[in-house]
């Protein structure tokens, strides 16, 4: 049984992640902004009230996880806003790199001393931050966000190789989920990808960027 801490827990691929990883005997806990009872149903330990872009918020976080070895962190939340070149709203740009990209690094970093020798940190990021990948333009945001998680992951693979702590960037495919209007595959079915792959994390394959479905992805 290992202890695993995964944010953006209540809901979409978060929610469905939790569960999984629940019903199979690990020990989960789960962050959230706001109370959910869908997250409440599945019998993880639940951390109300983190909010990934705030240094505060985290730390409390930090503060709650004290003295509890994480084997597995796997940082889930996201959001998603549609920019286009006619509609550049740089505050909801700014938003997203807070909760996509800075997101992951701060909450990685506060908890590094829950990690030990062994443990794995996983980033849920998507294919359409690949630069070499991008065949449409668009969603600005997101593109350029999930862009800056790849590099915050990849330098985190080589800051904590000399700990024995593992790093993987995971696109968990298009997902039906609020966040991409229904279209998609289940969050079911994403989940098991993501969780097969953090399963399958080594230092020998640290620091690379995966499709859930089991195949490695472009920068």
């Amino acid at each position: 049984m290992a202890n695993i801490l995964v944010t953006g827990g209540n809901r979409g691929i978060g929610l469905a992640i939790c569960r999984q990883l629940h019903d199979r005997g690990d020990r989960v806990y789960a962050t959230t902004r706001q109370e959910s009872g869908a997250l409440a149903d599945t019998g993880v330990n639940i951390i109300d009230g983190i909010d990934v872009t705030s240094d505060a918020s985290v730390a409390l976080l930090a503060k709650s996880m004290s003295g509890i070895q994480i084997d597995v962190l796997l940082n889930s939340a996201g959001i998603l806003t549609r920019e286009t070149i006619d509609d550049l709203d740089f505050d909801r740009i700014r938003n997203q790199f807070e909760v996509n990209a800075l997101g992951p690094l701060r909450v990685t970093r506060a908890l590094r001393d829950n990690l030990v020798t062994g443990s794995r940190v996983g980033i849920i990021t998507s294919r359409v931050g690949s630069i070499e990948d991008n065949g449409s333009g668009g969603i600005y945001g997101y593109r350029m966000s999930k862009a800056a998680a790849n590099m915050a992951g990849k330098n985190l693979s080589h800051d904590l190789a000399p700990r024995g702590i593992a790093v993987v960037l995971l696109h968990p495919g298009l997902v039906a989920t609020e966040m991409t209007g229904g279209n998609g595959i289940t969050p079911s079915d994403a989940a098991r990808g993501i969780i097969q792959r953090l399963d399958d994390l080594t230092l020998e394959n640290s620091g690379t960027f995966w499709h859930a479905e089991g195949y490695q992805l472009p920068w």
